[in-house]
């Protein structure tokens, strides 16, 4: 792509690099805005939290059906009415959605939103990969773009909880949708209206492939987010969305081996690399799921507020820092490939093995410390390597569909990540919650014995003799509860150690990872 007539002879190549980074960056804040403050964001809009996990993923499962026909319409508009526009509609959504008080409404938008957060992508991530001319400029450039995707849940949480403890919800959306705007200003003022492709007709796109896997993306990811809500294969609606997932898929993918020019070349999962490189993606992301247990506990057992938990965030994200500079040495070096990720799966099973034994009543910062910052390097450390990983494990003709396999993996990988955890997490509490009432209640002169106290100590408050005994039973059958959540999470981190180390030996045997990443192949980045 012929890109130095797109700018502005007077603005210097250093500025180009942080513009093309900034406007980027929308992605961050239409992912985290809702995300950032889960249980405020779904009380705003009175729905439940898996409700408002569903519309991420809409969110997201269509950026990943978007990014099929994406280049159509980058090639079909000039750069920069094209890309203005975009941030316009952007900003527009972000502040509407502020106002929108009903969910399907809502999920609408956020349908608009996966759109309108992937469209710039292919046409920015170009003009940026071709302004470095090294292969260490493109490792730096890329391991600072996925470090702000990565910290992007501390940040906007921190800014999520300062504006409600100052002002209204709508506020965070005003500032964001802002933030778009001067997206606007900076491609207004910097870039040229000159044409940078060739211009294609928007009505060889093929719509119709896009809408059956939209729909096969949105029905399977309400199957896995309602999965345990609805009691998985009891509920007819998860059977109906299940079967229109399937229908719609394998209709997508007769579509594409019949059409001349198909969206997604399916010849790219002939190759070995990119299907370990997608299967890496989706363990890593089901791994990484397991961080919302520890966040849950510090909010329902170690009772952290809001803004505690924001700021020890912030701890993680410098693992992240850390390992993204270790990834960055170890691509500069031409470390092998699988040596960069058994290390950083090493350090995720670390972290599980020693959060393990962290899940008890209370604990302090210090005591989470080290294994929480273990959990932040060892992304960090995966990340840009897996990614880098995925998108040259093939041709560079089928380095698109290569990068939506990419994606296809952090999607499906987030998003069954948080069905496992999810419903693990409900069965292993019911299980813990029945054994342990069982000695609260009966003959155990132990709990009989703390529940009178308990019961006492209300009555010295003020409370009847029967209301002193329910309020003792319900504390009490709460401290049985917590309990059940700390042994549910030591059970599943448990797994998902072992698990850990089990797929750290598979890659140290594997014959079929390469050596390294040939980051020339082709300087194209969808993944």
């Amino acid at each position: 792509m012929e890109d130095k007539s797109i700018f502005k002879s007077w603005v210097p190549n250093w500025a180009i690099i942080i513009i093309l980074f900034v406007c980027l960056l929308h992605s961050m804040i239409l992912l985290g805005v809702y995300s950032s403050n889960v249980t405020y964001a779904a009380s705003f809009l009175d729905i439940e939290a898996e409700d408002l996990q569903f519309a991420m993923c809409v969110t997201y499962g269509t950026l990943l059906a978007t990014i099929l026909i994406e280049s159509r319409f980058s090639n079909y508009f000039p750069a920069k009415t094209y890309l203005m526009a975009l941030y316009v509609l952007i900003a527009v959504t972000i502040i509407a959605s502020g106002y929108v008080t009903n969910f399907a409404v809502f999920i609408m938008l956020r349908i608009l939103e996966g759109i309108l957060m992937a469209l710039p992508v292919m046409i920015l991530r170009q003009l940026l990969v071709e302004r470095f001319n090294s292969k260490n400029a493109i490792i730096i450039g890329f391991s600072f773009y996925y470090g702000s995707l990565l910290l992007a849940t501390p940040f906007i949480m921190n800014i999520a909880v300062w504006f409600l403890d100052h002002y209204d919800w709508k506020y965070m959306l005003y500032v964001s949708g802002m933030l778009q705007v001067i997206n606007v200003f900076l491609i207004l003022i910097t870039f040229n209206s000159h044409r940078i492709t060739k211009k294609i007709p928007l009505y060889q796109i093929d719509y119709l492939s896009y809408v059956l896997v939209l729909t096969s993306i949105i029905t399977g990811a309400y199957f896995f987010v309602y999965a345990e809500r609805k009691y998985w294969f009891e509920s007819s609606q998860l059977i109906l969305s299940l079967i229109i997932c399937f229908i719609t898929g394998g209709l997508f993918i007769f579509r594409q081996l019949l059409v001349k020019r198909p969206s997604f070349d399916f010849n790219v999962l002939r190759y070995a690399n990119l299907r370990i490189g997608f299967l890496l993606f989706f363990i890593f992301y089901i791994s990484r799921a397991t961080l919302s247990l520890c966040h849950a506990a510090m909010f329902t057992i170690w009772n952290w507020d809001p803004s505690r938990v924001a700021g020890v965030q912030y701890i993680n994200g410098l693992g992240n820092v850390i390992g993204l500079i270790l990834a960055a040495i170890f691509l500069m070096k031409s470390m092998a490939t699988k040596y960069i990720f058994m290390i950083g799966f090493a350090l995720l099973a670390v972290y599980h093995f020693w959060f393990t034994f962290l899940f008890v009543s209370d604990v302090s910062l210090s005591d989470i410390l080290i294994p929480y910052i273990l959990q932040g390097i060892a992304v960090g450390v995966l990340f840009v390597p897996l990614v880098l990983f995925t998108v040259t494990a093939v041709p560079g003709k089928m380095m698109t569909s290569s990068g939506i396999v990419g994606v296809s993996g952090r999607f499906w990988g987030s998003t069954i990540g948080f069905c496992i955890m999810q419903n693990a997490q409900v069965f292993l509490n019911k299980k813990h919650f029945l054994k342990l009432s069982q000695f609260v209640t009966g003959d155990n002169p132990q709990a009989q014995e703390t529940i009178a106290k308990t019961a006492q100590s209300f009555a010295a408050k003020g409370y009847s003799l029967d209301d002193s005994n329910a309020l003792a039973l319900k504390k009490v059958f709460s401290s049985v509860a917590k309990q059940s959540t700390l042994l549910s999470d030591m059970e599943i981190y448990t797994v998902v150690a072992y698990s850990l180390l089990v797929l750290v030996v598979l890659i140290g045997v594997n014959q079929h990872l390469k050596q390294t990443a040939n980051l020339f192949k082709k300087k194209i980045w969808i993944s």
